[in-house]
């Protein structure tokens, strides 16, 4: 094996993420904690047994090895059970004693995971409203922890359930559901309750799967699977890029977001509805005389039954051929109108491989970027009885059967949801089609679809047979932060360990004073945001110190219900009138931002009282009422113009903001007077214009160079991006032109901030 497959031998990981436990008996428990210190208790014991990469990965590549030798049969000698653990937001809370995410960028992940897929508007509506689920609806049904068990047999998994059960109930951690899953036996094999093969199209992982020699994106030994980086299954490694993304706190490096979803299958339905839509397309005269429902619904998922993908294979499956069963290297650029593999067919809405246009005509986007970006790493399994139509029993129609749906992924909102809502549920994917294609027939809400063919569409309709009955975000931390959670912490620093550069607010009757600028840096910690004193000196090397160590921004009367601050402006013409200074502060609440009013007195620094240092004049109010602010969901930063400020009236900034995805920024001026009117001066443009700022995929704060403003019709600022900063200059004048004066740098150099 290459020595660079270092994923491989991770003990930090926990085992199912991506070396998967690929087990045919599991069982997931759903725990909800009663007593916060017995829970930590159950973690620390619980810690020891969790399974990790590296362990599964061995016995992953043995038991394969084995099979192989033995021309395909499983070894009955080799076996293993396997265990491991995500918690919710609340779950953290609970063990923890505080929030883990104080503060949230609206639209990102971690608010998702704040919030809990019962608020996440997944399609789940009327029977599967999160109302009607047996777990994690939210309320009654609150879940804190999910437990996976996972074994080679029944007896191994029913044993290992047991101890787990009874540590449960020694900690007094109430199981809220338990959810078996089982490999469905004989020719059903591999394959869901519809009858369809699942798990086929499973990315690689770089760093831990064994690259191709010919083609180095693409697994060794498993044609057309993709390599995709770790950072798209695990935080804290290489991403994709390309979209924006929430910077991962500390304790979520080598986790993943867990999503699990229990969803009802109901079988006998959903192969008379195809039966039925058969019959409209035959009247159509659209398709083959001979086409059977087999036919149909094998486009309908976009492989047959074997897993032979209908790309390859239109015209009948190949049952007998191991190969085809496997098949991942196929594409539907030679099919862009659906011909073959339709546009609403399952595959296609979850993964359109290289075969996905923006408009008909258009060129395919590309697989990489765009498409390995969306990937997640899947490990569902079947639940209940396979359907048997005789069966008085176990197996009948009305029996429970369906899909445990369990995805591992670093970003619940760009990956799960974005498949879900943008791909699976939208009637209009792909887009700017003439008729739209409809939503996913297979899993998707009821809806209509656009059957293609040569010179004509049909149209079929498909109800929803597929139904939430439980679903649950939650995080699968790494061994190390598994083992800090039973100590009731996150991380092994001290809870004011910070990097303050969420915000900085310069002290007004303390800049260049004997040679020292001081500053007032916000940040946020295991104890919510506090606010740290720098100083800068003048000069070359600008030294920084840390003038007075962080405080808890609570201590201070004018900062209440503020857990984190996301940007302060100064109002430019109320600097130093009467001995007070005033600033806007924006920060969110709720999942919004808003902004508040507040002053600072003279001298502030210099041991005055909190409550008459600081004072709010005027409390939070939504951002909307900024005229200015049209179409901004959250302000990130802003830059003052140089050479705008206070000129005839007015001010200008450059405001930057998130987009759809992405950090863009426009112009916008702020009037004297006690209206401060506001205006928009230039509409959003892309962060590329500014070549200074060229490969920052967001930008968290500007800070002036103290000493350094309009010297010589140039300006410099500071630029802080995650955990780097760079210096870029500024001209006066129209075009105000701008390049790096220093190139990126590690934060570490500050030592005021990292200290």
């Amino acid at each position: 094996m290459p020595n660079d497959l270092k994923l491989r031998e991770s003990d930090d990981i926990q085992g199912d993420v991506i070396a998967g436990f690929k087990k045919d008996q599991s069982t997931l428990l759903f725990l909800k904690f009663e007593d916060a210190a017995r829970a930590r208790t159950w973690v620390k014991r619980l810690a020891p047994r969790i399974s990790t990469t590296r362990q599964v990965a061995a016995f992953n590549s043995a038991f394969r090895r084995a099979r192989n030798s033995s021309g395909g049969d499983d070894p009955q000698s080799l076996k293993a059970t396997w265990i491991n653990v995500s918690f919710t937001y609340e779950g953290l809370k609970v063990l923890t004693g505080k929030e883990p995410l104080p503060s949230v960028r609206p639209g990102g992940t971690f608010e998702a995971f704040k919030q809990g897929s019962d608020k996440r508007s997944l399609g789940d509506t009327g029977d599967s409203s999160p109302e009607n689920w047996l777990f994690g609806d939210g309320k009654g049904q609150t879940v804190h922890a999910v437990v996976t068990v996972a074994s080679d047999t029944v007896a191994d998994l029913h044993a290992a359930v047991t101890e787990q059960r009874e540590a449960a109930a020694q900690a007094k951690v109430v199981i809220v559901f338990q959810q078996n899953g089982a490999t469905l036996p004989g020719s059903r094999r591999g394959k869901e309750h519809f009858g369809f093969k699942d798990g086929v199209s499973e990315p690689g992982v770089l760093g831990y799967d064994e690259p191709d020699p010919q083609k180095p994106e693409y697994v060794r030994g498993k044609p057309g699977t993709r390599l995709i980086p770790a950072g798209e299954f695990l935080l804290g490694h290489d991403r994709i890029g390309g979209i924006t993304y929430d910077t991962p706190p500390d304790w979520a490096v080598n986790g993943s977001f867990h999503v699990v979803r229990r969803l009802a299958q109901d079988v006998p339905s959903w192969w008379a509805q195809v039966a039925v839509q058969l019959k409209v397309l035959k009247k159509a005269k659209v398709v083959p005389d001979e086409a059977t429902g087999e036919w149909l619904a094998a486009r309908l998922v976009g492989r047959w039954r074997s897993g032979t993908p209908v790309a390859t294979c239109p015209n009948a499956d190949m049952p007998s051929n191991a190969l085809s069963a496997d098949d991942n290297d196929f594409g539907y650029r030679n099919d862009p109108e659906g011909f073959i593999t339709p546009l609403f067919s399952h595959l296609r809405k979850t993964n359109p491989r290289d075969g996905l246009l923006e408009a008909p005509g258009a060129e395919p986007l590309p697989e990489k970027p765009v498409m390995d970006r969306r990937r997640i790493m899947r490990r569902g399994s079947p639940y209940g009885a396979p359907f048997d139509p005789a069966s008085e029993g176990p197996g009948g129609p009305d029996s429970a059967r369906g899909l445990l749906f369990v995805s591992y992924q670093s970003d619940l909102v760009e990956q799960f949801e974005f498949i879900q809502k943008a791909w699976i549920n939208n009637p209009d994917f792909p887009p700017g089609r003439g008729r739209k294609p409809g939503p996913d027939p297979m899993v998707g809400p009821t809806g209509k679809v656009a059957f293609e063919s040569p010179g004509a569409t049909t149209e079929l309709s498909f109800s929803q047979f597929v139904t939430t009955e439980g679903s649950v975000y939650a995080f699968a931390p790494s061994l190390t932060t598994l083992r800090h959670l039973g100590d009731g912490r996150l991380t092994d620093q001290l809870p004011s360990t910070v990097r303050p550069t969420d915000a900085f607010l310069p002290i007004p009757d303390m800049q260049r004073e004997k040679g020292k600028s001081w500053y007032w840096a916000y940040g946020t910690g295991g104890d919510g945001a506090v606010c740290r004193t720098i100083s800068i000196a003048d000069g070359n090397e600008h030294n920084d110190l840390v003038e007075r160590p962080d405080r808890p921004l609570t201590t201070w009367p004018c900062y209440d219900g503020v857990s984190k601050v996301d940007a302060i402006l100064p109002v430019p013409d109320e600097q130093r009138v009467n001995g007070r200074s005033r600033y806007w502060l924006f920060h969110s609440t709720e999942g919004r931002q808003v902004y508040r009013l507040i002053s600072i007195a003279d001298r502030a620094e210099q041991g005055l009282d909190p409550a008459a240092a600081a004072a709010l004049d005027r409390p939070d109010r939504p951002i909307s009422a900024w005229a200015s602010f049209g179409g901004i969901v959250q302000v990130d930063a802003f830059l003052p113009v140089p050479d705008m400020q206070r000129v005839n009236g007015k001010s200008y900034y450059w405001l930057f903001h998130t987009l759809l995805g992405q950090q863009v920024y426009r112009l916008v001026s702020i009037a004297d007077g006690s209206a401060h009117n506001d205006v928009i001066e230039r509409g959003d443009r892309s962060l590329s214009l500014w070549q200074s700022l060229a490969g920052i995929p967001k930008i968290d704060e500007f800070l002036a160079v103290p000493d350094m403003q309009r010297i010589n019709g140039l300006s410099l600022f500071w630029v802080f991006h995650q955990d780097r900063y760079r210096i870029i200059s500024i001209a006066d004048g129209a075009a105000h032109s701008d390049q790096v004066a220093v190139d990126a740098r590690p934060l570490t150099l500050w030592r005021s901030l990292t200290a």
